[in-house]
């Protein structure tokens, strides 16, 4: 650059012919602007790190959930325990003793003496244990009753 090209770029033109800097100004709007954009990459900035900050937070809490599914799936895929296993055994007495091998679910459930809950457990763990030998069918009186019925083939 020569020295003429560095006097032109300190110098301001307008409509009327060159302006000198020290006659307007634009130099305190400038340094103002220049100032509120550096403010503003501070924030831009300060925003950045907060959402990467998030993100690794999302992460975490996505990684944690995904290890508390897999606990819960464990707990679901528990073995039968020794109540269980005796109240499937109780069961498949009373259904060997039966003729019609077959039982309504009320039944049981005076039999064994438990809600529904547990005994459908232990209808799930014996037909897991034998698979093929019970089924389960609906009252043809009362489509809302269940039997379990030990199967013939076995």
């Amino acid at each position: 650059m020569t020295k003429s090209t560095i006097l032109l770029e300190n110098i301001a033109f307008s409509e009327e012919g060159p302006v000198q800097p020290e006659d307007q100004d634009l130099t305190g709007t400038y340094q103002s602007l220049k100032d509120e954009v550096e403010q503003l990459k501070g924030i831009i900035a300060n925003l950045e790190a907060k959402v990467s900050d998030l993100e690794a937070t999302q992460d975490s809490l996505a990684e944690n959930e995904l290890n508390m599914l897999r606990l819960i799936a464990d707990l679901r895929k528990k073995d039968p325990g020794r109540t269980e296993l005796s109240r499937a055994e109780k069961i498949v007495k009373y259904l060997e003793a039966r003729p019609d091998h077959r039982a309504t679910y009320e039944t049981l459930k005076g039999h064994l003496g438990v809600k529904n809950d547990l005994l459908n457990d232990v209808i799930n763990v014996l037909m897991a244990e034998t698979p093929g030998k019970y089924s389960i069918v609906k009252d043809p009186g009362d489509k809302r009753k269940r039997s379990l019925v030990m199967l013939a083939r076995y």
